[in-house]
């Protein structure tokens, strides 16, 4: 028998690579079908197509392309909603209404600040192929994952009240009141299904809808600012000059509190996800990790546009008045057409129209972070329309209870919100850290792990919130907690809460070794 020629063992050489290839991709459609949890699964995930270069070395990042850039366009944009929700639009108007402009620049660092810890969350989606749920799965023993699955759902839960809540308000605006705030709670919960029935045709069309929303936003709230005409000098100087006072600490606090969203964090991890990216090439990944900080950062520039459009809007309105201290985002709205008048188009409905958007888009991204934090902590193989359904009611039966109990004035809805931010301030901790102790590590992120220079920079931005929101906390405490019972208990969850965040980070790597030999054993300990 003759021996085969070389052409005849190249072509049975590329046979070999082709099945390969298919068998790798039967296997990984197998085992996200039997196996772990996946955020996308792999037919729906956007294949990026090279355009202009097609490298043979995995290691060379491919050059700039505008059609990329546009393939790669959307996850920064769902995660951006979040620095748009009712929430953060609160936080806005009662900053521009109590401080006048003067916040302006902390607003700007703040989403800067929320920039760099959404972009760590994308890195370490794209380097590792997993989102950060499903990597705090394995990083963590059982116990301590199941406390921060708790924790993810707690902040969850109460970033969802306010969003439907918010939403609710709007709907009761445009319809001058028809529909009770119940009602406007059930509207919102069906409209989610709806959205998130979009992703059945294709993730381009879930951020199409997103698109449009945010344009809305964008347009209702900068109709608003062309109305209210603010002073252009003064609001350059709220941006460029920082200014603090004692009277504004509170609205301070607000404005970084409100920036960084727990849920948002295990969120934009996942998102990236939705882009066909092989982890094994780092080419590829660097490419990706390139065109979504380009992105992203677009994404927050027109989010912190549109924050402040609201804020100056009430800052020229409301600032140095005597309703100062009483707008809400319940009365918003009526303090706007009583300030600038109805006009062609009143703008009453402008606002309801614009916190519409904000609410709408905002409940559908967090029962999308609910599917991901769900699935990826418990490792739960379901359907995504039973993971919605059970992630809506984890949020929408408390909503509807608070609406109804929650309705009979506008006061005790402000009181409401207070707590929430409490609740959202006090979970930060458990998305930050684990997010930098991951992003730091070799062994997780390989050649993609952050620099020295850069963890400072990043543990050091997650200190400078956290110190914020305790203080938000502790201030929040001093004046609601009162009597011995209550002042006990808050004692005794603020020591487990305090140990809690102390074993998180004695699992950082970023103590010195000496400290953490001197912790108690169990902290100390890591493994499933």
């Amino acid at each position: 028998m003759s021996a085969p020629s070389r052409e005849e063992e190249s072509k049975e050489d590329e046979r070999d690579e082709e099945a390969n290839r298919l068998l790798e991709e039967a296997g990984a459609a197998s085992s996200s079908s039997l196996g772990e949890d996946v955020a996308y699964e792999a037919g729906e995930k956007i294949l990026v197509a090279d355009f202009d270069f097609d490298t043979v070395d995995d290691a060379t990042v491919p050059p700039f392309s505008w059609k990329k850039l546009w393939l790669f366009t959307g996850p920064g944009f769902l995660m951006s909603i979040a620095f748009l929700d009712p929430g953060n639009l609160e936080g806005d108007l009662q900053s521009g209404a109590i401080a006048g402009y003067s916040l302006l620049w902390l607003l700007m660092w703040a989403t800067s600040m929320g920039l760099l810890i959404q972009l760590l969350s994308a890195r370490v989606g794209v380097a590792t192929g997993r989102h950060l749920a499903e990597l705090c799965r394995d990083e963590y023993p059982h116990w301590a994952r199941l406390v921060l699955w708790f924790m993810a759902e707690l902040a969850l839960i109460g970033a969802d009240i306010q969003e439907v809540i918010g939403s609710a308000i709007a709907i009761q605006i445009l319809s001058r009141g028809f529909f009770p705030l119940w009602a406007g709670v059930l509207i919102t919960a069906s409209d989610c299904f709806f959205f998130l029935f979009l992703e059945n045709y294709g993730v381009r069309k879930l951020e199409a809808a997103f698109a449009v929303l945010i344009g809305v936003m964008g347009l209702s709230f900068a109709w608003m600012f062309a109305d209210a005409r603010p002073n252009g000098q003064e609001l350059l100087m709220g941006i460029l000059v920082p200014r603090l006072s004692s009277k504004t600490i509170r609205q301070a606090v607000g404005v970084v509190g409100c920036v960084i969203m727990p849920h948002n964090v295990f969120l934009h991890s996942a998102l990236v996800q939705s882009r066909k990216v092989d982890p094994k090439k780092k080419g590829r990944v660097q490419e990706a990790l390139n065109y979504y900080s380009i992105e992203s950062s677009a994404a927050l520039s027109i989010s912190f546009m549109i924050n402040l459009f609201v804020t100056t809007v009430f800052a020229k309105g409301f600032y140095g008045t005597k309703q100062a201290k009483h707008i809400g985002l319940v009365n918003a709205g009526q303090y706007l057409e009583q300030k600038y008048g109805g006009g062609v188009f009143p703008i009453l409905y402008i606002w309801g129209i614009g916190l519409l958007a904000a609410g709408q888009s905002s409940t559908i991204t967090g029962t999308y972070a609910g599917q991901f934090i769900m699935g990826g902590f418990l490792n739960l193989r379901l359907k995504k329309w039973m993971r919605a359904l059970i992630t809506r009611s984890f949020a929408i039966v408390p909503t509807i209870i608070v609406a109804i109990v929650f309705n009979r004035s506008e006061a005790s809805l402000d009181i409401l919100n207070e707590w929430l931010n409490v609740l959202q301030s006090m979970q930060i901790p458990f998305a930050l850290i684990p997010l930098l102790t991951l992003v730091s590590k070799e062994q997780v992120m390989g050649t993609f792990r952050v620099g020295p220079v850069l963890e400072r920079v990043a543990w050091t931005v997650a200190g400078l919130i956290i110190v914020i929101n305790g203080y938000l906390l502790l201030d929040f405490f001093i004046s609601e907690v009162n009597g011995i019972l209550l002042g006990l208990l808050a004692c005794s969850c603020t020591t487990a809460y305090i140990a809690f965040i102390v074993y998180l980070v004695s699992q950082s790597g970023i103590l010195p070794s000496a400290w953490v030999k001197r912790l108690p054993k169990g902290f100390s300990s890591t493994g499933n």
